[in-house]
């Protein structure tokens, strides 16, 4: 029998507690398995030269090993995964964005320096005269992903001979097991897989800085899927000057706005990421387009996001106030079909409104007799958009709204009655602010979501219609859909001037959202 003790001693957590046997090969198995990964994606990283990414790989997996593999520390078992989450899908995206809005990261500006110098040097290699060509079969090691792998060139020569170019240069092609067409294109070969069409088609862009070294100043460029040719660069940079020359024509190209740029003026097609400072910023606030076009869309904006709140709020506190009425019978019904289109996805119920609001064919002009131009014109698709927003949103305020009306006491709702109060003065006096102290933060939230609802415009309008003298700006735009459009869709796409959007609106959003929690502190004397 064990001994009873004779006093209240504090004992140690996890003393006199075995570990089942499976619970540990689990741990460490796991433990293990973290390890392994983190190694093999530190591998990549390394050859990559992503250092930045070995160091917070290497971090991780050091946190975990150091947290999970003791008894210790256990509260921070539950908090890493939570922690880890947190930086990777809100502080990092974060951090991103703001660094991304103080360079010129967009269309022609994605490589570092280096890469840019050395894709306009690849870019420039012309046909040695005299050479002969390849027979061409565009291949990865076998085994390795055929989309991101290191190229490598199955050559034929016109004798014969077939070879193997890589990064590397060139080595023989043993003939054993090797397979090709009477005009010698290699259709298989041991230790490679051949890519098809479509595969090098998707990797046009490496497939184009790719070339085999044959000497210092040649090597072995495709042209087309099935061909090469042995040329050299017309096109040398001069580390000490900073300096692209072209040999050929003997034109001095120097940095200038993040390109190789010429004496006269013309630039070569590659540029690269560099730091513009504030430069995104201030074209927002001082470029006389961009800024005109800015302010527009955010009075917008805010109308769009303050008419939403208040027209779903009011719809939905009507409806809640009518069916919490005891005398009413049916009432559960009644509110299950007025949920139906909160149950419905947003986007599906955007398209058939999108659909209803057609000139020609729509529903609502066909029923009401109308023939108005709901997309087509810009003050009607702002007013198609709060209709459609306020049939989206009001069974959202009628749930919230329903169930701060049941908990409002009804000993309050009975002593304003006796006291001679009308149903008007006891809604405005006392359910209106008992109503407020639930639903304020709510709507305060439900700003901010419709300040950046995105979905609602692309799906609806995409910002449109638009002026035919300027199509980056939309009548209906939000501040997210306009940087959206300079992101991805403008003529030239500029990702770090979307960001310094991206960045105005967190702050817009933020100040809004401040004072409106400030405001709502009120409400808490009412309780």
């Amino acid at each position: 029998m064990a001994a009873v003790p004779t006093s209240l001693e504090p004992v140690q957590l996890g003393t006199g507690y075995n570990t089942p046997l499976w619970a540990k090969v689990l741990k460490w198995a796991s433990l293990a398995l973290v390890v392994i990964i983190a190694a093999l994606l530190i591998q990549r990283l390394i050859a990559s030269g992503s250092w930045l990414g070995v160091t917070l790989t290497a971090f991780i997996a050091t946190a975990v090993l150091a947290v999970y593999s003791t008894r210790r520390a256990v509260p921070m078992k539950y908090l890493l995964p939570g922690l880890l989450l947190l930086v990777a899908l809100q502080i990092w995206p974060i951090v991103y964005t703001v660094a991304t809005a103080f360079t010129n990261y967009g269309q022609g500006h994605t490589l570092s320096k280096e890469e840019a110098t050395a894709q306009s040097i690849a870019q420039s290699v012309k046909e040695v005269e005299g050479s002969e060509r390849y027979r061409l079969s565009i291949a990865v090691p076998e085994g390795s992903n055929v989309a991101t792998a290191d190229l490598v060139f199955l050559l034929t020569s016109p004798d014969g001979t077939m070879q193997v170019g890589s990064s590397e240069g060139l080595e023989p092609l043993a003939a054993d097991g090797v397979q090709a067409t009477e005009t010698g294109k290699i259709t298989a070969a041991p230790g490679y897989t051949i890519l098809n069409a479509r595969q090098a088609n998707d990797r046009s862009a490496d497939l184009e800085a790719f070339a085999v070294p044959v000497s210092d100043a040649a090597g072995i460029k495709a042209v087309g899927l099935s061909s090469a040719f042995q040329g050299a660069p017309t096109l040398t940079y001069d580390a000490g000057a900073d300096t692209l020359t072209d040999t050929a024509t003997g034109t001095v190209y120097t940095p200038k706005d993040a390109y190789w740029t010429s004496p006269d003026g013309e630039a070569l097609p590659t540029g690269w990421k560099e730091n513009v400072g504030t430069k995104n910023f201030t074209d927002l606030l001082t470029n006389e387009t961009i800024r005109a076009g800015f302010f527009k869309i955010f009075l917008w904006n805010v109308a769009f996001a303050a008419l939403s709140v208040i027209s779903t709020f009011l719809l939905g506190m009507m409806l809640a106030l009518l069916f919490n009425d005891d005398k009413l019978k049916g009432k559960g019904i009644y509110r299950s079909i007025l949920i139906l289109p909160y149950a419905i996805p947003g986007f599906v119920t955007a398209l058939v409104w999108a659909s209803m609001f057609n000139q020609d064919f729509g529903l609502i002009n066909s029923l009401s007799g109308l023939n108005i131009d709901w997309l087509g014109n810009g003050w009607w698709a702002k007013v198609a958009i709060l209709l459609t927003n306020l049939w989206l949103g009001f069974p959202y305020m009628f749930l919230v709204c329903t169930g701060a009306l049941q908990s409002v006491p009804g000993d309050v709702k009975e002593a304003a009655k006796i006291d001679g109060a009308s149903a008007v003065r006891t809604l405005r006096s006392i359910i209106m602010p008992l109503l407020l102290v639930a639903v304020g933060p709510l709507l305060i939230a439900s700003f901010a979501f419709n300040f950046n609802n995105f979905s609602l415009i692309f799906l609806l309008t995409k910002g449109g219609p638009f002026n035919a003298s300027d199509t980056t700006i939309g009548e209906t735009d939000l501040l997210i859909t306009y940087a959206f459009r300079l992101a991805f869709e403008s003529g030239s796409p500029n990702i770090g001037l979307a960001s310094a959007v991206c960045i105005f609106i967190f702050f817009i959003v933020a100040a809004m959202s401040y004072s409106g929690f400030r405001r709502t502190k009120s409400l808490e004397e009412v309780n």
